[in-house]
Order: structure tokens, then C-alpha cells, then sequence
């Protein structure tokens, strides 16, 4: 069986730079910009409501923004024919009243009446405690990776993996940012999701690394990590490009509610594929990760236990 012959760990600089020069910019945007936070997090309202033919989401938008509510988002809920209205919060307009003005306001301008499903509230206050409950979440499951890979390698890997998974999470909020799109709960489950398969798609790497460490002890560690990518090289492709053929299925056919959803994580499986190649085994090599930090101590005395 053939395997590639790919100087990865040799074109690292370039990388390393690439990834700093795409960080930075994303630092920049998220300081500057910030996210744009859907109403999970500010407090609003979500009004759902139904049509017997498929809803014009371009006429309802333009009739919602002549009537004042410049901040809406309007999109398809499951079908052609269900539509989901979000609104920020408005101070002093009780949900059931803004309901009503929204529905009267979209009837007066359709020929066909629209039909009021269901409106939910989100108060500012539940907001503010997702936003902290969620981004702890991102805090935490960072902490396990250490400590999870650290007991299983060696903390410079440990250090090695968080460093990439950073850079993939950063990256990712950062083109989110950059673009304008809503930041809600589908895309913080998305990015937590992308913390798992970065994650997995690392220690794949990792694991050759540290099988090649024990059977090529006459390369320097350079080399033997240019030969472990390139033997699960094929696996990280194949693996990625079957992730990628599902998320863009799940783009163009399951509805702009998890539209966003998709974005994340077709943007993270191609970030989080690069990272575990390009920033997770060279940060692992400038911390001087080498052979000798993966052997087993040798007990003192050990010989003369197996005595008989």
C-alpha cells in the first residue's frame, strides 16, 4: 500500500503564520464587531405562525420593516409554509401585544391570512444566564481536554491539542463575527460539537505519533511526526469529507433554521482538519516533545522482582 510522502512538519512556519496572521483577525473582529447574539441571549420574542401556501419571506420582511421592526428575522420553520418571526427585546410591549401588532401588521399586506402557531418569550435576565452558561461550557470542556489528554499522552501534547482547539473555536466565532450571522444556541451547540470532532481528529494524530515514537527509534521526532500525519491522512480525509457531504446536505435541505448550525461546523470540520495537521503536533514540537517523554519510568528494583 502506497502512503503519502507530505512535508508537513517542514512547510510548519508557513502554517504557524497563516493560523496567527487568521487569529489575530478574528481577536480584532469579535473586540471590535463582537457577535451578533440572537434573542436566546438578549431576551426577546419568537412568533411562530402558519400559511396554507408557501410564505414570501422577502414581502414579509419588507412589510416588517415599513411597520418599524427593522430587527426582525424572518424564516422558514420546518416547512415552506411555516414561518418564524424573531424580535429583540422592546421595553414596555408585553409578548402577547407585540404578537398581536405583528400579526395584524402581516395580514394587512397578504392576501392570505396568516395564522398564529405559538409566541414565546425569552427575558433578559434567561438570556444573560445562557450567554454565561454557555460560554462556561466552552471554559470547561477546554479544561477536560487538558486534563484528558495529559493523563492519556503527555502534557505537551495536552498543551499541543488545546492550543489547536482554540485556534478552531477563535477562528470560527471570529468568521461569524466578520460576517454578521446570529449567534444563538444551535450555533453554540454546533461549536461544542466541533470542540469533540477537533478533538478526536487530534488524538488520531497523536495516537501514531506515539505508536511511531516506540517503532522508529533511529528518526528524529521531526520526522516521525511527518510520518504518523501522513499515515492517517487518508483516515482524516475520508472521515472529514463524509462529515462535509452531510452538513451541506443539512444546509441546503433542512431549513433555515439550522442553516447557521450547518455553517459552524462545515466551516470548524475544514478548520479542525488543518489544525490537526498544521498547529496540534508542531505546537507539540516546540514545546520539545520527544521519545523519551512518552517511555515509562523503569521501577527501581524491577529486575529483582521478577526473580525467582
Amino acid at each position: 500500500m502506497k502512503t503519502t510522502n507530505i512535508n508537513f512538519i517542514g512547510n510548519r512556519k508557513i502554517a504557524l503564520i497563516f493560523s496567527c496572521i487568521l487569529t489575530v483577525i478574528s481577536i480584532a473582529s469579535l473586540a471590535v464587531r463582537g457577535l451578533q447574539m440572537g434573542i436566546d441571549f438578549t431576551g426577546g420574542t419568537l412568533i411562530e405562525i402558519g400559511y396554507q401556501q408557501p410564505a414570501d419571506l422577502t414581502v414579509l420582511r419588507d412589510t416588517l420593516d415599513a411597520a418599524g421592526f427593522n430587527d426582525a428575522t424572518v424564516q422558514n420553520f420546518g416547512t415552506t409554509k411555516d414561518v418564524l418571526i424573531r424580535l429583540k427585546l422592546q421595553e414596555g410591549v408585553s409578548s402577547k401585544d407585540l404578537s398581536d401588532k405583528v400579526l395584524e401588521v402581516i395580514n394587512k399586506s397578504s392576501a392570505e391570512p396568516a395564522s398564529l402557531r405559538r409566541v414565546e418569550f425569552v427575558g433578559p435576565q434567561v438570556g444573560d444566564d445562557l450567554a454565561e452558561d454557555g460560554f462556561l461550557a466552552l471554559l470547561y470542556s477546554t479544561i477536560g481536554i487538558l486534563i484528558y489528554v495529559a493523563w492519556r499522552f503527555e502534557w505537551k501534547f495536552s498543551v499541543g491539542s488545546v492550543i489547536a482547539t482554540f485556534h478552531d473555536v477563535i477562528v470560527t466565532m471570529g468568521f461569524f463575527s466578520l460576517l454578521g450571522l446570529e449567534f444563538d444556541l444551535t450555533v453554540l451547540a454546533a461549536i461544542l460539537a466541533l470542540i469533540g470532532y477537533s478533538l478526536n481528529d487530534t488524538i488520531v494524530v497523536y495516537d501514531r505519533i506515539r505508536e511511531n515514537f516506540k517503532l522508529l527509534r533511529n528518526r528524529s521526532t521531526e520526522e516521525i511526526m511527518n510520518i504518523s500525519i501522513n499515515e492517517t491522512l487518508s483516515r482524516t480525509i475520508m472521515t472529514s469529507v463524509t462529515v462535509m457531504l452531510v452538513l451541506v446536505s443539512l444546509f441546503f435541505l433542512g431549513g433555515e433554521v439550522i442553516h447557521n448550525f450547518s455553517i459552524v461546523l462545515l466551516f470548524g470540520v475544514i478548520f479542525g482538519t488543518y489544525s490537526s495537521i498544521f498547529i496540534a503536533s508542531p505546537a507539540a514540537l516546540l514545546l520539545g516533545i520527544s521519545a523519551a517523554d512518552l517511555m515509562v519510568p523503569v521501577k527501581e528494583g524491577a529486575e529483582l522482582d521478577n526473580r525467582p
